[in-house]
């Protein structure tokens, strides 16, 4: 074929190419004709600033100023994120990153390894738990007030690159020294699993990450195994994250085609309605899940997925009300910012995202505030729901809209033992030092305890402890003794101090199933579930 030939036959194609170019480029110009008066304003200001103003302008930094401003006018929850923070933004949805393999505290400006996570270059090198990080690399990090976070940037970094640390440790005399490589570090979502009893599970789950889901069904069926034939996921405090992986752990629970979540934005195309495909494996057991003022985002619509399909009972506090959904957008510096397109809605068509004022931000995040001083947080009464959002499960039960999700069953926060001298101490953050450094002093003693049973039985009785911990604050932390007050805060003191001491020596599990056997809430979920109240499908009974 001649080449004449093969030019006629491709013109065609030319010409093809640039009519989708020139209709996609007449869409683009279009749409931005729209904003066209908005941008030569915001263009001009620019030349006038560059030509007139009395010093020379860093645009770049005006623009970093910039739009975080813009954004904020819009809603509470889109933003920008500088290229600088990016990794950090994202590190706590990774499910995984390259380092040492501790987790570790600063106090008292040293770094305290708190745990050892299995297989890392850390526990492979003989580092333990209540070592102390002294040096990284020949830099002094002991006493120099370094951040938590230049601590991550230095025993952080790239697959298979070395790092030296220095450790004190109680039982040498010298340092050591450890030469370690950064391998691949799981970051677990799960905080804390166990058995309450003969037949409930607890999970504590922390965020909705990566590995949220792998993770989560893990410890499902390893309680199942291990006896569980109920559960309780504990989401307080969990502040959402992705919204994949909410949507698979809500799935497990569910027979075919209940609606899990609908999401809703300006553009009706993009509008979508996820249901569930009936091939959970923990679709009979019956479920608990607690809640409070600061479990939002993914987290709701786990919640509001499982009240609003009567699969299970809802116990705790109103959840935040974070019902926003964000985009992220790549800029050529490799900033990106977050941009709010579409809200979230439960299977009965509430909308979790609670009420806002563009561009009153400061008012969004002090609404938490708000309930504390109205009550709403000690008591059920003062409580306000709207009664034109009232919206009904499949079996009819009312559940309200109005922002975040009202569980069916209200408990309080527990104040029980509060008084000035445990706010001072507790602020202090002296039952934390206390329970370290006993744990520390003790740790050959104390390790041999398989169990937190065992532990338990290891520490002296709860006076002395008391005392032990008086006369520490008093004299560590400058808190003189106020028994009155000390007296009605012992329980509390104590059982903390247990669970701390539990958390460094058995691990989070241990600081759990102490905490949670005083916990209200979680009483109140063994309650339900062993008297029937979570028997499901749930009705108006509750």
């Amino acid at each position: 074929m001649s080449n004449g030939r093969k030019y006629l036959l491709a013109l065609p194609l030319v010409a093809a190419a640039f009519l989708v170019v020139g209709l996609w480029t007449g869409v683009y110009f279009a749409r931005s004709d729209r904003h066209a008066a908005a941008r030569e304003k915001l263009d001009m200001v620019f030349d006038i600033i560059g030509q007139s103003y009395v010093d020379p302008v860093d645009f770049d930094s005006l623009v970093e100023l910039a739009i975080p401003e813009m954004l904020a006018n819009l809603d509470p929850h889109s933003a920008y994120i500088p290229a600088s923070e990016r990794v950090a933004a994202n590190r706590d949805l990774e499910g995984s990153f390259y380092g040492i393999g501790i987790q570790f505290q600063m106090m008292n400006d040293t770094l305290y390894i708190l745990e050892v996570i299995s297989g890392g270059a850390a526990e492979e090198a003989g580092i333990l738990p209540g070592d102390r990080i002294i040096e990284v690399d020949g830099t002094n990090i002991a006493g120099t007030g370094v951040s938590t976070d230049k601590v991550f940037g230095m025993l952080r970094g790239p697959e298979n690159t070395q790092v030296q640390v220095k450790v004190k440790r109680n039982s040498s005399p010298k340092p050591l020294t450890f030469d370690l490589t950064r391998g691949v570090v799981p970051v677990s979502p799960i905080d804390a699993s166990y058995i309450i009893n003969d037949s409930i599970g607890f999970i504590r789950l922390g965020k909705f990450s990566e590995n949220t889901y792998e993770e989560f069904l893990n410890t499902l069926a390893q309680l199942r195994y291990d006896g569980a034939s109920s559960y309780i996921i504990d989401l307080r405090g969990n502040g959402g994250g992705y919204m994949n992986p909410a949507v698979l752990v809500a799935n497990e629970f569910f027979g075919p085609s209940n609606i899990i979540v609908m999401t809703k934005g300006r553009d009706m195309t993009d509008n979508n309605v996820l249901f569930s495909d009936g091939i959970g494996d923990f679709t009979k057991e019956k479920v608990v899940v607690l809640v409070d003022e600061f479990t939002a985002s993914s987290s709701e619509i786990f919640a509001g997925a499982i009240q609003d399909n009567d699969r299970g009972l809802i116990i705790g506090r109103r959840t935040f009300g974070k019902g926003l959904v964000q985009r992220a957008f790549e800029l050529p510096d490799s900033s990106e910012f977050r941009l709010t397109v579409q809200r979230y809605y439960t299977p009965s068509g509430r909308c979790i995202q609670k009420t806002y004022t563009p561009g009153h931000k400061n008012e969004y995040d002090t609404e938490i505030l708000d309930r504390y001083d109205r009550g709403e947080i000690f008591s059920a009464d003062s409580l306000k729901v709207d009664s034109t959002l009232i919206f009904y499960t499949g079996t009819g039960r009312p559940v309200y809209g109005g922002g975040g999700i009202i569980p069916d069953i209200f408990v309080p926060s527990d104040t029980t033992g509060v008084t000035s001298y445990y706010i001072k101490v507790a602020n202090a953050g002296l039952l934390r030092k206390f329970a370290y450094e006993y744990a520390d002093l003790n740790r050959d003693r104390l390790n041999e305890s398989r169990d937190t049973g065992e532990l338990l039985a290891q520490l002296p009785s709860d006076q002395i402890l008391l005392q032990s911990f008086v006369n520490y604050a008093s004299t560590k932390g400058h808190i003189a003794p106020r028994w009155y007050y000390i007296n009605i805060s012992a329980p509390l003191i104590v059982n903390q101090i247990k669970a701390l001491i539990a958390r460094d020596i058995v691990g989070m599990d241990g600081y759990f199933e102490i905490v949670n056997a005083v916990d209200p809430v979680v009483m109140e979920a063994i309650n339900q579930l062993q008297s029937g109240g979570a028997d499901f499908p749930l009705t108006d009974k509750n």
